[in-house]
């Protein structure tokens, strides 16, 4: 019998609660999804980058309705017995309000947690006041605590990949204040250093999300050692994915030949994975 969205959600709480970090892979369409679930990870997440680039669509929260962006995540986590963690972008929307009603559909689309980022969408203006910004992360905990589910919220600083003077400093403010309207697992995207992990641990206080694929690299090995909680892959695993897909069909226009023939795995179990 298929997990309930209740002990999917309570698995990835208590993720975020065991002593050693674990490794968590983004996935961007339901068949990928399946085929990560079998690789043995404890949990997936979707990447807003990765669903969007493969409907040729920009990224950013308004690519697509509301409705239809949900619907994919939701397909998702639908399609594998793992916890999935909802790559939610700003909440699609600006208010508490709508935050809020971004992790109530979250929950109804069958994920077990999901991330909300402190970015506006406007590259002028890129951070919500961090007022707002907590009180978005407040409305989101209070729909989070009436899902009925053990929903875990994470609380985005943007500080690293959106320009400020000051993003360090700036991060460990946000996510403090995060941590405090509610916030389970805190991510400041960007750094895998050490020294800027053990200040974002040691000054914030919250179990920390780190990415791969921004620039540093991570092994849960250095990762239990600094303190880190989860490793995503963000959307650097569908970039990787793509990059001998052009590769490859550069090959094919420019020299005739198919060298990815060699490249190609036994796929005679994939059917039954997908048609589980």
């Amino acid at each position: 019998m298929a997990p309930s969205l209740a002990d999917k959600a309570l698995a990835f709480r208590r993720l975020h609660e065991a002593d050693e970090p674990f490794a968590m892979a983004n996935a961007w369409d339901a068949g990928g999804a399946r085929l990560l679930e079998t690789c043995g990870l404890a949990a997936l997440a979707t990447t807003s980058l990765g669903m969007n680039y493969a409907r040729a669509r920009d990224d950013g929260p308004g690519a697509a309705s509301f409705d239809a962006i949900m619907a994919e995540h939701g397909a998702i986590a639908r399609a594998v017995d793992l916890p999935v963690n909802g790559d939610l972008e700003n909440g699609y929307g600006h208010g508490p309000g709508e935050v809020a009603a971004c992790v109530r559909r979250a929950v109804a689309e069958g994920m077990a947690g999901g991330g909300i980022e402190d970015y506006t969408g406007d590259a002028g203006n890129p951070y919500y006041d961090i007022g707002l910004a907590a009180e978005r992360v407040a409305a989101a905990r209070e729909a989070a605590d009436a899902s009925g589910v053990a929903f875990t919220l994470t609380a985005r600083a943007e500080c690293f990949l959106r320009g400020h003077d000051d993003p360090l400093g700036e991060a460990v403010r946000r996510l403090k204040r995060f941590r405090e309207a509610g916030a389970h697992c805190l991510y400041a995207p960007g750094p895998t250093e050490d020294a800027t992990l053990e200040r974002l641990i040691g000054e914030t206080g919250g179990p920390l999300n780190v990415a791969v694929g921004l620039g540093g690299t991570a092994t849960l090995e250095r990762m239990a050692r600094l303190g880190v909680r989860r490793i995503s892959t963000g959307g650097s695993l569908f970039r990787a994915t793509y990059a001998p897909l052009l590769a490859w069909g550069r090959e094919m226009a420019g020299e005739g030949t198919f060298s990815y023939l060699d490249a190609m795995p036994d796929t005679s179990g994939m059917g039954a994975v997908m048609a589980r």
